[in-house]
């Protein structure tokens, strides 16, 4: 089998609510979903999701090719753009086209992801993450009561700007899941809006209240001192790397000790999550995918022996995504269809078009044009 070339498409993921975090809020809850479509001279289509804007550079390191030697066309993928680099959209890109990959491989098998992954066990663990910023209290209590209904056991919730309203809703998040353990594992994503010192004056308030499972990106992720010094200071776990985009990333946090939890975005793809799981997993640590539509990377933390648990945003799929998998008893329950188990139906996809937009201006960086030191919380 080779590689015979590819097709895009963009289909919308409707929330049904506000989603965002403290560096913006997406009103509409319409977001878009880039699929990959790698095509063969078998017939057999590999299935990638993710933002893939530079394909067209990433594609001829793989055409022609068996996509069986899925982990040499990723490292071919790297060597492929080494002179200009490979971070950033290049990156989502690689991942992209890692991820169909990996779905070809286990689809020629005639197995889901999982099993050719040396997975035992198809159930993976994880949390429910609402994405929540955006939502006011009663809409945050409605949505977590429906996670508690699939018997989650620990949430994350967005926050940072005001640490009151942050403060009331991790208690009201974790009286909810209190229904299905006496100790619900509560985690915190500020999202890389924290100085050091705001990190440790606020976890210190908020550890006065709430047994904090982690705290997520609390200062910006390139900052190994400064994570290292906020992971000494705080009981709670420190949690970051969804952003980093290759194992040479992470070596600062690990030789720093600045990080507790390894997390990697599910969007770069099957085979960066696999490294970055070996690499934790030689430091002792745990590791933890960052959610994306259809939790294609839940088939590889299935077979990892470190994976703490595995960030769920919604409910559903995209418009025109069938999903072999279930979410049940506080984690999602993997199928048995070849491959990733997505089907994409592309005609209902061009029949529903919508625009969504997922990036929304603003970040940790951009401050008011009234800017200065504020000390209530901005209305």
């Amino acid at each position: 089998m080779k590689i015979t070339g590819y097709r895009s498409l963009t289909t919308v993921n409707n929330w049904g609510r506000p989603i965002g975090d403290v560096n913006g809020i997406v009103k509409s809850g319409v977001t878009d979903v880039p699929i990959l479509l790698l095509t063969t001279d078998s017939g057999l289509t590999g299935v990638g999701l993710g933002a893939h804007g530079d394909i067209e550079r990433i594609f001829p390191a793989v055409e022609g090719e068996d996509p069986r030697a899925v982990t040499a066309l990723y490292d071919r993928m790297l060597a492929h753009v080494f002179k200009s680099g490979h971070a950033g959209a290049t990156f989502g890109a690689i991942g992209a086209v890692d991820m169909a990959l990996w779905d070809l491989k286990a689809k020629m098998a005639d197995e889901p992801l999982w099993r050719t992954l040396g997975a035992r066990d198809r159930f993976v663990p994880g949390y429910a993450s609402g994405l929540c910023q955006g939502l006011a209290d009663d809409q945050l209590v409605d949505l977590y009561s429906q996670w508690a209904d699939l018997g989650f056991t620990g949430a994350k919730l967005k926050g940072g700007r005001d640490l009151d309203r942050d403060l009331r809703r991790l208690m009201a998040v974790r009286d909810i899941l209190e229904r299905n353990t006496p100790r619900p594992a509560m985690m915190f994503d500020v999202n890389e809006s924290w100085s050091r010192k705001q990190a440790i004056r606020h976890l210190a308030e908020i550890e006065r209240h709430i047994d904090l499972t982690w705290i997520e990106e609390p200062v910006r992720r390139w900052d190994a001192e400064g994570h290292a010094t906020i992971a000494r200071a705080s009981k709670c776990a420190v949690a970051t790397g969804e952003n980093l985009t290759g194992l040479d990333q992470y070596l600062p946090l690990f030789e720093a000790k600045a990080v507790d939890i390894v997390q990697a975005g599910m969007v770069w793809g099957v085979t960066h999550f696999l490294r970055v799981a070996n690499a934790a997993h030689a430091h002792n640590l745990p590791v933890s995918p960052v959610g994306y539509n259809c939790n294609p990377v839940a088939h590889a933390a299935a077979a990892v022996p470190n994976l703490l648990t595995v960030e769920v945003q919604d409910f559903k799929p995209p418009v025109g995504l069938k999903l072999d998998q279930q979410l049940a008893d506080g984690g999602i329950v993997l199928g048995d269809t070849p491959g990733l188990g997505i089907e994409v139906d592309e005609a209902l996809i061009l029949s529903e078009r919508q625009s969504g937009q997922w990036s929304v201006p603003g970040g940790p960086h951009v401050r008011p044009a009234r800017a200065g030191l504020r000390l209530v919380p901005e209305a």
